[in-house]
């Protein structure tokens, strides 16, 4: 386990933080350890702390009113929530829910804590609009390729950014529409056109890519 006083410096935003700043997170955050496959917050829930990353992905996805799901986003090591920060800043509940995708190391900043500090330090505020920023300008990536991309070209690009180093993914077909924000029958007629070019093998569960720089050049045109 980190102690403590360490943790902060997993985060560079923070090095502008005075002392008494920094005393103040010391006293007053917990550090958790989440297991994998925890739903760490849900859709009409209050946010209660501003979660920071030591370790793992914390995976923030939407269920539509179809029943489907999309991740929105993934929170890495060295990253904040940004769903959990516009909820905070609001006073409003969550609209979407995060899960925990492996064990996840985290620090938790109440939300009392979160308001004192974003009124009375400039360092820290900055700290949380940048991340916020970032965050925000991913999300529209995400609504762009949704809305305007081509399936074909938006699954060619995932499937190279999941493989492992033998060019394998154990994932269902459900899995991938989730990521990709469409229905698995979609996710299927693709990858079987994908098979019959000799691109892939499909299994149950498992994809092996044979032909990657036939998917590279398709994921390019996108």
């Amino acid at each position: 386990m980190l102690t403590q006083p360490s943790w902060s410096n997993h985060f560079p935003g923070l090095g502008g933080i005075s002392d008494h700043v920094r005393e103040t997170l010391d006293r007053k955050t917990k550090q958790l350890h989440i297991p994998q496959g925890t739903v760490v917050f849900g859709p009409n829930k209050a946010a209660e702390s501003l979660f920071l990353l030591i370790s793992g992905t914390l995976r923030v996805q939407q269920l539509s009113e179809a029943g489907r799901e999309i991740v929105l986003y993934r929170v890495h090591a060295g990253e904040s929530c940004v769903l959990t920060t516009a909820c905070l800043l609001a006073h409003e509940d969550y609209s979407a829910e995060g899960v925990a995708e492996t064990d996840v190391e985290a620090i938790a900043i109440p939300r009392d804590v979160f308001d004192d500090l974003m009124s009375s330090s400039a360092a820290f505020r900055a700290f949380v609009f940048q991340a916020y920023s970032k965050r925000i300008t991913d999300l529209f990536v995400v609504i762009e390729e949704i809305a305007f991309k081509r399936m074909d070209i938006r699954l060619a690009q995932k499937l190279l950014e999941l493989q492992d180093i033998e060019g394998s993914l154990s994932m269902t077909h459900q899995n991938l529409a989730t990521e990709l924000g469409t229905a698995r029958e979609v996710i299927t007629r693709q990858l079987q056109e994908f098979q019959r070019r000799g691109w892939v093998n499909l299994t149950r569960g498992h994809i092996q890519i044979d032909d990657s720089l036939s998917l590279k050049k398709l994921a390019e045109t996108g």
